[in-house]
């Protein structure tokens, strides 16, 4: 997971957008977006499966968690035997630990550099952290973005992201065409202007090649492998969750409804005036 934009709070119709690609190798083997269970004892999860490592990188449980990682651009910083990042998302989804021992925990076990979204929406939790970090920041009211920098860097692509669902959101479409204009977002190629780049120790080229939303590498080895997105809808008092992911480059897609997701609802502050 490379790039997501999350809205959160800013429309009553749909109190929670999170839009995001997954970037990677395409030779990795992957398992397309499915309920599964990672544990002999555990709540299984609705996500998609790395096979090689075993872990993924987006995520939710029915019990109310909710997870994603992205890796940090470091280059230097990746030690080869470091445990995969893909098992951060499982450990919160199993959902035995609460946040205060979940985090320190993980800060310490030798991951190579990542980003963390995580929620437990019953226990009113809603968290962006990083092991570049001290502590983990409560996500406010708005619109957010997260590539592989800190939240909200304001990188090209992840502003890009940030506009295109704040404005989808303004429009007050219905489901089906709300979704179609944030996958489109999604597949846009744009490269960023030099001038804008981000300098991540990976040299101008590559970084040219990375940083539109979503990415083609010249000899096709690397690229934007699905995107997925989770919609909550809001209906009277009704909240039904919809996570809908797109394979690529088949754009093959799967799609689940889950009724009274979270089984709380979502502990949002005040909405805005938007719909």
């Amino acid at each position: 997971m490379c790039l997501v934009g999350v809205a959160l709070g800013l429309s009553r119709r749909y109190p929670l957008v999170v839009a995001s690609n997954r970037d990677e190798y395409m030779d990795r083997p992957s398992q397309a977006l499915d309920w599964w269970s990672p544990w002999p004892e555990g709540p299984p999860v609705l996500s998609g499966r790395d096979l090689r490592a075993g872990g993924t990188w987006m995520g939710l449980s029915q019990a109310g968690r909710f997870a994603l990682v992205t890796n940090v651009r470091q280059p230097f910083a990746v030690e080869p035997d470091a445990p995969s990042r893909g098992q951060i998302p499982l450990g919160w989804l199993r959902g035995d630990l609460p946040a205060d021992r979940f985090w320190p925990r993980t800060a310490l076990s030798g991951h190579a550099p990542f980003n963390l979204l995580a929620a437990d929406f019953p226990a009113g939790e809603f968290f962006w952290t990083s092991n570049q970090h001290p502590h983990p920041q409560r996500l406010t009211r708005g619109v957010h973005g997260l590539s592989n920098a800190a939240l909200d860097t304001p990188w090209p692509k992840v502003e890009r992201i940030k506009q295109r669902l704040s404005a989808a959101l303004g429009e007050n479409l219905p489901l089906p065409a709300l979704c179609g204009t944030l996958f489109e977002a999604l597949a846009d190629e744009t490269p960023a202007p030099d001038a804008e780049l981000p300098q991540t120790g990976v040299g101008p080229a590559v970084e040219r090649m990375l940083s539109p939303v979503f990415i083609r590498s010249p000899d096709g080895r690397y690229g934007t492998r699905c995107s997925t997105l989770l919609v909550c809808e809001a209906q009277g008092r009704k909240l039904t969750t919809h996570m809908i992911e797109r394979q690529h480059p088949l754009a093959e897609e799967r799609a689940f409804r889950l009724d009274a997701w979270p089984p709380t609802g979502l502990p949002l502050p005040s909405m805005t005036r938007r719909r």
